[in-house]
This record gives C-alpha cells, sequence and structure tokens, in this order.
C-alpha cells in the first residue's frame, strides 16, 4: 500500500491521515517529551527510535491494512499527536495478537480538550467499516488515569490486568455493536 491508500478521516475538528515524512519533526518532538512517555515505557525516545517507530506504522498499513494516522487541526493544521490501530505482537498475557490494538499520544498542548477521545472515536468507526473488526483490544499503564478516561469514553471496558516490560497495566477491549 501506497500512502495514497491511506484513508484520510475527518471529524469536526480534526483531520487524521497518513504520516509524511514531513511530520518527522513533530513526532520526534512528540516521542522526547519526558512528559508524553512517562506512561509509554517511561523513556523519551531518540530521533533514531522515532524514525524506527515512523517506519513501522508505515509498515503495518503495507502489512495489515491499517496502522496509525498523524492527528492535526483542522482550524491551522497544527499537530495534535498520532492515533491509530497496530498488531505489535507483544509478549503480553492474555496475547493480543491477531487483533488490533488502539493506541493514542497526544503532544501536551492538546490534551485535556477532548481531542484524544474524538480521533479513537473515528478510528474506532473506520475499524468497523472497514476491516469489519469486531474486537478492538488497548492497554493502559495503571497510572495513566486520563488515558483510561479516553478509553471508557469510547466504548472499552476492563478485561484483564497484565504487566508489559515491568509495568502494570491494565487491558480493555472493546466490542463492535451488534449489526
Amino acid at each position: 500500500m501506497n500512502l495514497e491508500g491511506i484513508p484520510t478521516l475527518r471529524t469536526e475538528r480534526l483531520i487524521l491521515r497518513g504520516p509524511r515524512r514531513d511530520d518527522l519533526g513533530d513526532s520526534v518532538a512528540l516521542w522526547g517529551d519526558p512528559e508524553v512517555t512517562r506512561f509509554l515505557g517511561g523513556v523519551p525516545s531518540t530521533a533514531e527510535e522515532t524514525w524506527s517507530r515512523f517506519l513501522r506504522n508505515l509498515g503495518h498499513w503495507a502489512l495489515q491494512g491499517f496502522g496509525y494516522w498523524v492527528v492535526r487541526e483542522r482550524d491551522g493544521d497544527r499537530f495534535v499527536g498520532e492515533v491509530g490501530l497496530a498488531d505489535l505482537h507483544r509478549a503480553i498475557e492474555p496475547s493480543l495478537e491477531g487483533v488490533p490494538e488502539a493506541g493514542w499520544v497526544l503532544a501536551p498542548a492538546s490534551a485535556g480538550r477532548g481531542l484524544a477521545t474524538e480521533a479513537v472515536r473515528a478510528v474506532l468507526a473506520w475499524s468497523e467499516a472497514a476491516l469489519g473488526a469486531a474486537r478492538v483490544v488497548c492497554i493502559i499503564n495503571d497510572d495513566h488515569v486520563a488515558s483510561r478516561r479516553v478509553a471508557e469514553k469510547c466504548g472499552f471496558v476492563r478485561f484483564a490486568e497484565s504487566r508489559y516490560k515491568g509495568a502494570a497495566v491494565q487491558m480493555f477491549e472493546r466490542l463492535a455493536p451488534a449489526r
């Protein structure tokens, strides 16, 4: 799949589109921020690590037909963050392999405005329509209250507790409404 094959999603305030090379600077700033990574492994990413993540996200689109979008405000094109789906083959129990895993990471300037919820809802609607995804999961660090609120607002319910890379996490799932 080339970049033109990544769908663009629009919400009231946001545009979710495929990553472009000129988004890399915003991604490096996002993933290099200790406030952002506090609940995502606890260590800011280097530019090299962010580049690898950037490529991995594009690879998801090519191999899985889903991945992460870059999120920007419709009014002014300001970078909001990255939101999407992945199958990361995590070493976690219970296994999440083969189930789209939702994730969202927002720049601190975009937090607290409902933008994550708006973007995640758009991704979930797309996953149901385009993928026929009956189930989407996510994992959230026990201490990440704001992210847990986003999950709950988007219809996720906790189904398990686990540990991932030494951190206590809660595992959530969202089942698509019956058709």
